[in-house]
């Protein structure tokens, strides 16, 4: 065979190949989506550092000089990272000499 042959015969199986694929992909059925999207239920706990998050959210640029926002959002950075929160300190007692 000379190779004006093998490039056409080549091309007739690729056409071959690629119209038995489409052939199946248009009779594959499609799987539907769940009928209803699931929602937390109302028995699941309130997370308050979510709801914080959720007011920031709405606050928008404004958050960005919430000092609340600030402390959830830090909150949340550490809730990620895995950081346990630091303990709160308590100033040190100055003895007067009394």
């Amino acid at each position: 065979m000379d190779g004006k042959l093998m490039a056409r015969l080549g091309a007739v199986v690729f056409v071959a190949v690629a119209i038995a694929a489409t052939a199946i992909e248009m009779t594959r059925k499609e799987e539907e989506p769940p009928a209803q999207a699931s929602r937390p239920s109302e028995d699941t706990p309130v997370d308050p550092l979510r709801e914080a998050q959720r007011r920031c959210q709405l606050l928008g640029e404004a958050a960005v000089r919430d000092a609340e926002c600030l402390r959830t959002w830090a909150e949340t950075r550490d809730r990620f990272l895995g950081i346990a929160p630091a303990p709160t300190r308590t100033p040190p007692q100055h003895d007067d000499g009394r």
